[in-house]
């Protein structure tokens, strides 16, 4: 919590963010939404993510 490791592999979180934005997708999808337009969000928000916590805004 105190030490916080900023070489994180990028890997790791993308595939983090990936998770969670198809948690919230595949809802979506169940609701009707297109799957292929369910998978650009959810590559939307993974990078989206990903950019965030390595800029160090997060």
């Amino acid at each position: 919590m105190y030490h916080k490791n900023t070489n994180k592999d990028i890997w790791t979180a993308l595939v983090t963010a990936a998770l969670g934005a198809g948690i919230v997708t595949s809802f979506a999808v169940s609701q009707g939404q297109h799957p292929l337009l369910a998978l650009a969000i959810t590559g939307i928000a993974a990078l989206s993510a990903v950019l965030i916590e390595r800029s160090g805004l997060l």
